[in-house]
């Protein structure tokens, strides 16, 4: 199979990218509870390339089940599946039973392979912050990868206004989200879900009516030392469930800002880790 190997260490925060090489490999050996997944589409996050060198890097997959191991239950070769894993920026992947599910029949491959851990982000950030009926949230960074979406499971889980704060030429995308663009809002919020950090971590701060209820997925020292909540996604099967019936019903949308071949991914983390991206880059075998 065709992959990309990182073939030195990087850090995707800082001011160099790490450096992709695209090579033949075997196809992955899958163990008694995984199954092997033809790729379809890998979603591109800023995470990806923290791994060591030489390891295939991606967490999120869209794509068919050509194989399963002996212990595999919940699914049969030709199973259309979405799942948040490891090397993913590859032809194949092998993918444990424990972190797929049927991908929603409402989205393509390249629509669900963004949805994994840009939407589980956006919802475990959301439900920490006991996100729910009546509430008004505020999204710093709402035109994003996690942002968009965030915005879209905010509505989800029953609050009454969406704010979001975005550059002005995403204020039109947010409005088609359902979320009103502010710079500021007028008045304090019951949700502040920071996702840039720097000055929007001490917006998040002032802003929320009470601390607690403030939660960044990026500042984890800053949002906890004022009384907030730090959050980083964590594996959720329920969760890729509850997203994929979401999507069925309509309402979950994925805004593709680029769709990339594979053998482009260094060129796809230039555009991620620009800050100009609206919603998702996906990768394509």
């Amino acid at each position: 199979m065709k992959a990309i190997m990182l073939t030195e260490h990087g850090d995707a925060g800082g001011e160099s990218l790490p450096s992709f090489s695209l090579q033949d490999l075997p196809d992955p050996q899958i163990g008694p509870d995984q199954i092997l997944v033809d790729v379809r589409a890998a979603g591109v996050n800023p995470a990806d390339p923290r791994l060591s060198g030489g390891e295939i890097p991606g967490w999120d997959v869209a794509g068919v089940v050509v194989a399963t191991g002996p212990q595999v239950q919940n699914f049969v070769v030709g199973d259309e599946v979405y799942a948040c894993a490891q090397s993913t920026y590859a032809e194949r992947a092998a993918v444990a039973e424990r972190d797929a599910v049927h991908k929603p029949a409402a989205l393509s491959f390249v629509e669900a392979a963004a949805v994994p851990l840009a939407a589980l982000t956006a919802l475990q950030a959301l439900r920490a912050a006991g996100t729910g009926e009546g509430d008004v949230v505020l999204v710093h960074g709402a035109s994003g990868g996690v942002g968009h979406f965030a915005v879209q499971i905010a509505r989800a889980l029953g609050a009454e206004r969406v704010l979001g704060t975005a550059p002005d030429a995403d204020h039109e995308f947010l409005r088609e989200l359902g979320a009103e663009p502010v710079e500021a809002p007028a008045e304090p919020v019951d949700v502040a879900l920071d996702l840039r950090g720097g000055a929007a971590t001490e917006q998040a701060l002032q802003q929320v009516k009470d601390p607690a209820r403030a939660v960044s997925t990026v500042a984890g020292q800053r949002i906890t030392d004022g009384g907030g909540r730090f959050v980083a996604p964590e594996p959720d099967l329920d969760g890729l469930r509850w997203l994929a019936d979401l999507a069925d019903k309509g309402r979950l949308r994925v805004n593709l800002h680029r769709e990339l071949p594979l053998a482009e991914a260094a060129d796809a983390h230039r555009l991620v880790e620009s800050g100009h991206v609206r919603g998702k880059v996906v990768l394509t075998p």
